[in-house]
């Protein structure tokens, strides 16, 4: 593998069982393509629900239901899918450093996770923050269109704040394992499967550790760029767990029952430990100060905020990859080129959103509805664009 856990189809990760033949791992290309749509679908969500700060919104907010409908799949997704992204990463990081040596490896990502964020840094961001002058007035209170001076002011990393993380994380699996090339290497091994009792200390362990942190850093607080620090504990982790995971080759070798325990264990902690978060005001108009708590400042709330996420995307993680493993693990043209173009979706989604957003602006609809018409509009756009952008010269090197 020559990317990270967003790489096309054609570089998909192998494993090579004791037979000697090659297996493409088509399950994990599928799971991650679903991924990056529900990134895209998540950033619409963003447009028609102002959950949190976004490039473009859509007033009037005149439904309160809706709103409510739009942050849940917001918040939801926030407490796993990124992190997921990253087990991937890791996943397969070992085997690419293995293959290519340390210097071959560290060019490789600098060259695919370095000037993807550069690009996007510099020209689509700016791009992106368009969309403010693109609101009405009586909601921004910008009178003037932007100029050049403004410029300075509209750079940022975006989304690309994962791929410009996962880079920190490479840099830093690469120093270990290069601190630590004297140590004997151990083999691929399929005898150490995680017990759920190791998968529980890690769950609680996890909670704790993302409930401290949020004390400092609650949930939408951005630091250096980066708006979910506060899952930051997640995120390393669930990147080293990959790493482990790689060397017991567990993404072929867990059980389809412990699969099943983790989608019960996540339906579980959604059922009462999300609402029991917002301390019963989760359906309720006064939802400010109860969303406030569980986002963090050392509140009670906070701490089942953080073992609700913890177990939801632990649970959630171990159901996907036995599910996808058992029912997605073939690949025909239309699944090979949503992997091929899942890291193209990722990286230019933004100012597609922003401008079919504003596009879609006169059609009368009700949030909820108006979501699903944008997405159906949007996801595929995303997905032409992306292909188009794979047949500039030198960018499928980098894509």
């Amino acid at each position: 593998m020559d990317k990270n856990g967003l790489q096309p189809a054609e570089e998909s990760p192998v494993i090579v069982p004791k037979t000697g033949r090659t297996s493409r791992l088509f399950f994990v290309d599928h799971l991650r393509a679903a991924l990056v749509i529900l990134v895209v679908l998540h950033h619409v969500a963003m447009v028609y629900g102002a959950s949190s700060p976004f490039y473009y919104v859509e007033p009037p907010f005149s439904d309160p239901l809706a709103f409510l409908v739009l942050l849940v799949f917001a918040l939801v997704n926030q407490s796993w899918f990124m992190g997921t992204f990253f087990l991937l990463a890791g996943y397969f990081t070992p085997g690419s450093f293995a293959r290519k040596g340390p210097g071959s490896f560290l060019k490789n990502r600098l060259l695919r996770l370095g000037i993807p964020v550069i690009i996007y840094y510099f020209v689509l961001n700016p791009i992106s923050d368009l969309g403010v002058y693109l609101m009405p007035a009586t909601l921004t209170g910008i009178t003037d269109p932007p100029t050049w001076q403004e410029y300075p002011n509209l750079i940022g990393l975006g989304p690309l704040w994962f791929v410009a993380m996962l880079l920190i994380f490479s840099l830093g699996y690469a120093a270990w394992r290069m601190l630590t090339r004297k140590r004997t290497s151990s083999s691929m091994s399929e005898s150490s499967l995680p017990s759920y009792l190791g998968i529980g200390i890690f769950i609680l362990a996890l909670a704790l550790v993302s409930y401290l942190v949020r004390i400092v850093v609650p949930l939408g607080k951005s630091v250096l760029e980066f708006p979910t620090l506060a899952y930051l504990p997640q995120y390393f982790s669930f990147f080293v767990v990959g790493t482990v995971a790689s060397r017991h080759n567990w993404f072929r070798t867990l059980p389809s029952s412990m699969g099943v325990v983790g989608f019960v264990t996540t339906l579980v902690a959604g059922v009462f430990l999300f609402p029991l978060a917002f301390s019963g005001h989760l359906f309720s108009l006064e939802l400010s100060p109860a969303l406030g708590n569980a986002m963090g400042n050392g509140q009670w709330q906070s701490a089942v905020y953080a073992l609700w996420d913890s177990t939801f995307a632990v649970g959630i993680c171990l159901g996907l990859i036995t599910l996808f493993r058992h029912f997605f693990n073939g690949q025909g043209k239309f699944g090979r080129f949503l992997s091929q173009h899942g890291y193209s979706v990722y990286i230019i989604h933004i100012p597609i959103v922003v401008l079919l957003a504003f596009a879609l602006r006169g059609i009368d609809l009700g949030s909820i509805l108006k979501f699903g018409l944008a997405s159906v509009i949007m996801v595929p756009t995303c997905f032409a664009v992306a292909y188009i952008v794979r047949k500039i010269p030198l960018a499928s090197r980098v894509l």
